[in-house]
Order: C-alpha cells, then structure tokens, then sequence
C-alpha cells in the first residue's frame, strides 16, 4: 500500500502565549523548562495533525535559547513538519517574542523534537504520510532532515558509524 503525501503547509501549527509571572525565573524571564514545554505541545500538535494519529515525543535535538524571553511578553511559536520517515516525523520549531503591542519582535529561539505516530488501540507505531516540500526553504530542511535523523540515531547507538553514509559523504564533502 502506497504512503499518503501531504503539504508541509497542511500540517503548520502556530500557538501564542503571554508570558504571566508563575512562567518566569527570579530575574523575570521565562523559565527554560516551560518554553520547552509549550514546544513540544506546539510540536506535538502539528505532527498529530500530519499523522493524523496520536503522536509521542522521541527526541528533542539541537535546542537553542538564544535570547531571553521577559515578563509580560507574548510569544509565538511557529512548528513546521521538515521530513517522515517509516513511523516517526521531524518537526521544526521556531519562537519570537515580541510586546504585548507587536513592537520589538524578534526570532529567540528554535529545536527540532521528532515524535512517533501510534495506533488508537494497540499504541504501537504505525506508518505515517510522507512529506512534500514545496519551497527551497522546506527542501533544505527536507534534505538535512536525513543527516540529523542519521546523528541521532548515532547517539543513541541504533546504528553503526558506517551505516550512517549520508552523514559520512556530508562530512567528506565538509573537508574537501
């Protein structure tokens, strides 16, 4: 049976949140732990909406705090499918900040989490649909998509370094 496709733009999530003092630090900026949070549940939800199945969270890699969020702030986290494979999808997401306003707004921070489609019953993993970049920015995260897939996996010894071949000839591509 052949996998369905979808749009990358299908399955886009974006969610808001104000940033209220119970989500703060002592010097009133948001806690780390908390954005990761309302990143995965962004995450989360743009990856059921392309499995159309329940979803769980595997990994979360290359996570980035990059400038600090304050209090009274309101954020708005942007998630995007980049890549399926069998039975787990990578999503990218990225947060800005900005005023209660709109004014200051700024890119603060970005990670890729991957997650695993299940079924209803069983909860056991389960084929998922492909995904169909549409522009140069969504083919790029597509392609690099297969080289983080192939780190992880790495890192979590489920393969050897000579399985991971897309990894080797980018890095030989690196240094030459």
């Amino acid at each position: 049976m052949q996998r369905r496709i979808k749009k990358v733009i299908e399955s886009r999530t974006i969610m808001s949140e104000m940033i209220m003092p119970n989500d703060t630090n002592p010097i009133h900026n948001l806690m780390g732990g908390n954005l990761m949070r309302w990143m995965d549940i962004a995450a989360g939800i743009c990856a059921g909406k392309h499995c159309e199945k329940y979803v769980v969270t595997v990994s979360v890699d290359s996570v980035s705090f990059q400038k600090p969020i304050p209090l009274g702030d309101v954020i708005t986290i942007e998630c995007s499918v980049t890549r399926a494979f069998s039975t787990s999808v990578e999503v990218f997401v990225e947060v800005f900040s900005s005023d209660i306003k709109g004014g200051n707004s700024r890119r603060c921070n970005d990670a890729y989490f991957t997650f695993v489609a299940v079924e209803d019953d069983s909860k056991r993993p389960c084929d998922v649909p492909e995904v169909l970049p549409l522009t140069a920015e969504e083919e790029k995260r597509f392609e690099e998509a297969l080289l983080r897939r192939q780190m992880r996996l790495l890192q979590a010894n489920r393969i050897k370094p000579d399985e991971a071949l897309e990894l080797r000839d980018w890095f030989f591509k690196k240094n030459n």
